[in-house]
């Protein structure tokens, strides 16, 4: 149930604070086949869960210019509205199916500044049941180096979970 969600109830461990999100997040979503509703979900309690997380949310494959990420639902300020495949962070990540750690965004080739206080980055591939690329999971912070591999095995975890059930995409 949401309203049963609590944060400050995680454990303090990164590690085992991902572990523990991903089974209330798998909870809150038992049953939910709708896929915003699904993305909104994990955006938010990502959100709640990690205080240093400026922006969290997805940027989903265009399915009219499949070359293309359109933003789809997010905490944060506003997004950048579409990414092209290889640019930025995200597009880079979209293209190469591959998850990005970034610890200084402006040192990263080509990124793309949609929120000025951003300092590291990490974006993880979402894919479907049949390994096709839906969308990317990005997550800014304003502090530097604030992602490591920690970071990518527990947003890794959560986009497989979430995403890789034979429901979506969303048709």
């Amino acid at each position: 149930m949401p309203e049963a969600f609590a944060a400050e109830a995680l454990p303090a461990d990164k590690a085992a604070r991902y572990g523990a999100l991903a089974e209330e997040i798998a909870a809150v979503l038992e049953g939910e086949r709708d896929f915003t509703a699904r993305c909104a979900t994990v955006a938010a309690m990502l959100a709640e869960a990690f205080g240093h997380f400026l922006w969290t949310g997805f940027y989903l494959v265009d399915a009219e210019n499949p070359g293309e990420l359109v933003v789809g639902p997010y905490q944060g300020r506003l997004g950048c509205l579409r990414i092209a495949f290889g640019r930025g962070v995200c597009g880079t990540a979209a293209a190469e199916r591959r998850t990005l750690i970034v610890p200084d965004v402006e040192a990263f080739p080509g990124h793309i500044a949609c929120d000025s206080r951003s300092r590291s980055e990490i974006v993880v591939p979402v894919l479907d049941v049949n390994g096709r690329l839906i969308g990317v999971l990005d997550v800014d912070s304003g502090l530097a180096a604030a992602f490591d591999e920690v970071d990518a095995v527990g947003l890794e975890r959560i986009a497989r979970e979430t995403f890789a059930t034979g429901a979506f995409p969303p048709s």
